[in-house]
């Protein structure tokens, strides 16, 4: 075959990036994953498909078995939404791909709003067929609870393990979604249940202030550091927003800590003010 036409016969069979990205996709290397060429595509995965749904399943058996009142299970439809949200809208395509302000904010997500309502979403009946597992009662002990939320928060935030994640989104980046949320439930089960323990009011204002003030460095870090610090993102093209790879890690800490600084203070607030009512001072 002519040299000519054997250059012409690779050309059409490796095309370029421009032809690539006319047929409505684009190949990310470093990723290993193929990407829709619009950074706001619609992206399922085994977290809206199977993960979701069975939680609601998890949920409906729970209610035929237990019951939950017209609050709880709003609660819990709450949760699900924001999961929803998290894994369906395009927030979790920019988050894998582009920009790490989306990927945070995913994650806040999942550790701490989505979490949040699941908790609340749980009945006095659901609360004490779980007591009676002694490893849940053990998990659910404040001095237990914070210290995983908080280790899981910033283990996965360690630059080699979140783009190691990022870069295996077969099963690892899974994995991390799953431990967010898992530790995210056991944080916030000390502050809103009274099953297997109650804890008083002054108690539970202590432990809202030190998940506020432990966990805050994170974000300030991230929003302070002089240079970005994963190279995932830095690669990432285009630059969605214009945001260069520093000012996307800038905007990204300032909003994990003001999110956490609101949260968590509201809620040390709201049982600071209860210990005060308690105890006559208001």
């Amino acid at each position: 075959m002519p040299a000519d036409a054997t250059a012409a016969r690779h050309h059409v069979q490796r095309p370029s990036s421009r032809v690539a990205s006319r047929l409505g996709v684009w190949i990310r290397d470093d990723a290993a994953v193929f990407a829709a060429a619009s950074p706001y595509a619609w992206q399922a995965d085994v977290d809206t498909t199977v993960v979701i749904p069975a939680l609601a399943l998890l949920y409906l058996f729970a209610v035929g078995r237990y019951g939950a009142s017209r609050r709880e299970l709003a609660c819990y439809a709450t949760s699900l939404l924001l999961l929803a949200v998290a894994f369906w809208t395009p927030l979790h395509h920019l988050g894998l791909h582009y920009l790490l302000t989306a990927h945070l904010l995913q994650n806040v997500i999942l550790a701490e709003w989505a979490p949040l309502f699941a908790v609340l979403g749980v009945s006095a009946a659901m609360a004490r067929a779980l007591a009676r597992f002694t490893l849940w009662r053990v998990l659910t002990l404040p001095a237990v609870a914070l210290p995983l939320w908080l280790a899981d928060y910033f283990f996965w935030h360690v630059p080699l393990v979140y783009e190691t994640a990022l870069r295996d989104q077969s099963w690892l980046l899974h994995v991390e979604h799953a431990c967010y949320f898992a530790t995210g439930v056991l944080m916030w089960w000390p502050l809103v249940q009274d099953i297997p323990r109650r804890l008083a009011s002054g108690a539970r204002a202590g432990y809202a202030f030190a998940a506020f003030v432990l966990a805050s460095p994170l974000g300030l870090l991230l929003a302070l550091l002089p240079r970005a610090v994963y190279g995932f993102y830095v690669d990432a093209r285009p630059r969605v927003w214009g945001l260069s790879p520093l000012t996307d890690q800038e905007v990204a800490g300032v909003t994990m800590a003001s999110e956490q600084a609101i949260v968590l203070f509201l809620v040390f607030v709201y049982w600071f003010r209860r210990f005060l009512h308690e105890e006559g001072a208001l």
